[in-house]
């Protein structure tokens, strides 16, 4: 399964929602609340090996379906360049 659909999963299965774009604000749509977030990260911690830092705990990497699949994807090539 890609990481896009497995992310997409998790927050189905989590969190109730299932009609939701890759571009969709998780925060201002809905879809994740603050605590929920915390949860999306643990998960990708977990299911993909990454560490994220509180430096990268931002809209930019973490609030859309697409910035959360960009984000994990470029953390996995930084660790499997170290």
């Amino acid at each position: 399964m890609s990481p896009r659909l497995r992310i997409r999963e998790f927050i189905v299965e989590s969190f109730f929602v299932d009609d939701f774009s890759d571009e969709d604000s998780f925060l201002r749509n809905g879809v994740i609340d603050s605590l929920g977030m915390l949860e999306l990260i643990t998960f990708l911690e977990k299911e993909f090996g990454i560490k994220i830092t509180d430096a990268e705990l931002i809209p930019e990497n973490l609030d859309s379906l697409a910035r959360v699949c960009a984000f994990v994807e470029r953390k996995r090539q930084l660790g499997s360049a170290a």
